[in-house]
Formats: C-alpha cells, sequence, structure tokens
C-alpha cells in the first residue's frame, strides 16, 4: 500500500521545543511565569519575553502578557502580578506606575483614561469629591451634596434626610422637629411644664421648648400654654397642671389663693 506521510505539528504559542526528532507535544516546553510567546513552532527558550512594565503573566505558557487592570501598576520586568495603586494615585490599565492626580476639590479623575492623563469630572449629586486621586465618597444619612462638591453638608435645622447618597434635604414635617445633620424626622415633644415657643414654626430643637409662665399649665407635646381655670392657680413656671385652692381659701388670681372673708366660705 501507500507509506503513510507524517506531518510534523508546530509547538503552540507559549511553548518551544529546542530537541529534535520529538514524537509528541509533550516535549514542548512551556514558557515560565512572567514571559510569553505568540511564535509557534518555537526552538529555544529565547522567543520568551519577559512582561514589559505595565503587564504580567500569571502562568506558565502564556501567549501574551496581560495589563494590569485600572487601579493596579507594574513597574518591574517579567512579573507575575500587578501591585494595586496606593490611595490618593491614579493608576489606568496597563499602568507602569502609580500616578498623582491632580483633581481639583470637587472633581475627580476618570480612571479608564488610557493615556494615563487623568481627565478630572464635576463629582455627582450625592456624593463628595475631596480631589486629588480620591474616588467619590458616598454621602451619608443626614447629609447631603449638590453637584461638584468636595464634602457632603449637613441637613440644616428643620430639615432631615434618612437615605445615602442624597442631593437635598426634606423639611422636617409638622409636628415633628429635625435638629442639625438630622436623618430621621424626631416627635414634636417638649416636656411636661415646658411649651414650643416658636408657635408658627415645627419645633427645631428642644432648646426652643419655654417653661410655662406662672397662671399657666404646660401637658408638654406641641401643646401650646393653658391659662389656669377659674379656682384654680399655677403659683410657680413650668408646672404641668394648675393646683386647686385649699378649703376655706379662693383664687384670687391665677397665680395665689387667699383666705376666705368672714361670712364666705370655698
Amino acid at each position: 500500500g501507500a507509506a503513510t506521510r507524517m506531518v510534523w505539528e508546530p509547538c503552540p504559542a507559549g511553548s518551544f521545543n529546542p530537541t529534535t526528532g520529538c514524537k509528541s507535544s509533550a516535549a514542548c516546553e512551556s514558557c515560565p511565569i512572567g514571559t510569553s510567546s505568540a511564535m509557534r513552532g518555537a526552538e529555544s527558550i529565547e522567543t520568551c519575553a519577559p512582561c514589559r512594565p505595565g503587564t504580567v503573566a500569571a502562568e506558565e505558557r502564556s501567549e501574551i502578557c496581560e495589563p494590569c487592570a485600572q487601579g493596579y501598576y507594574q513597574n518591574a520586568v517579567g512579573a507575575t502580578e500587578c501591585i494595586r495603586c496606593a490611595a490618593g494615585k491614579f493608576c489606568p490599565k496597563g499602568s507602569s506606575l502609580a500616578l498623582g492626580a491632580q483633581c481639583d476639590p470637587g472633581t475627580y479623575a476618570n480612571l479608564t483614561d488610557a493615556d494615563g492623563d487623568p481627565e478630572c469630572f464635576a463629582c455627582p449629586a450625592g456624593l463628595s469629591c475631596a480631589g486629588g486621586g480620591a474616588a467619590p465618597a458616598v454621602c451619608s444619612p443626614g447629609t447631603a451634596a449638590k453637584p461638584a462638591r468636595d464634602k457632603c453638608a449637613m441637613c440644616g435645622v428643620g430639615t432631615h434626610q434618612p437615605y445615602a447618597g442624597s442631593a437635598s434635604c426634606i423639611p422636617c414635617d409638622p409636628g415633628f422637629f429635625c435638629p442639625e445633620g438630622s436623618s430621621a424626622q424626631l416627635p414634636a415633644s417638649c416636656p411636661a411644664g415646658f411649651y414650643n415657643g416658636n408657635a408658627s414654626t415645627t419645633l427645631e430643637s428642644l432648646d426652643d421648648c419655654v417653661g410655662c409662665a406662672l397662671g399657666s399649665f404646660c401637658t408638654g407635646g406641641a401643646a401650646q400654654p393653658t391659662a389656669c381655670a377659674p379656682g384654680s392657680i399655677a403659683p410657680s413656671a413650668n408646672m404641668s397642671a394648675c393646683e386647686l385652692c385649699p378649703k376655706g381659701h379662693y383664687a384670687a388670681s391665677r397665680t395665689a389663693c387667699e383666705v376666705c372673708e368672714a361670712g364666705t366660705y370655698a
């Protein structure tokens, strides 16, 4: 019969074989880690080129060296892993060094910029951007930020914000009060004997709670002062209820009792 013709197969990319007469692919030796070779049928380890800075080969028999991902860099030749970019630095994809991003406060660096020269963009609403190479930070509850801000501002007195990453604060509802930096509304609740001195506005702080005057009582909460009813008095301030005059006495005013005169009783 006809003779069988043998066809040689080249070693795959990422390997080489310096020996002649080999009968299987097992004779192909792998390029070491930190190197790569795109050549098929290579005969020498010299074809395994060390990875240039900014790229790595973590495994043997690599066809190409992979670029470092954004946020990482590698300044050495023939490396097997990338180095995390330090805080405040900028490392685009394939970086061979950590760059010092110089964005102004209220802006942040584009971390996908391939040319290594970071562009700076206005900070989105609900985030703060300290500048330099810092990444945007989400505003916490009780704070908010409009676009292009370098820090989140605390919600002012009379407003609140329960959610993170917000652009503005929400006015406090009637019957509630919100101190500065509130993440929730608090019930408008002055203690008994006190009342909200700003009767036309919502209670913004317990400092707005005013002591009840003589001759009246205050039940607390959102209630305003109530004058003592005839026959009862409030002889001191900050009273939560009026008192009845004792037997044989009458309320000469809303603040004091006097003894009944001869011929009268109470």
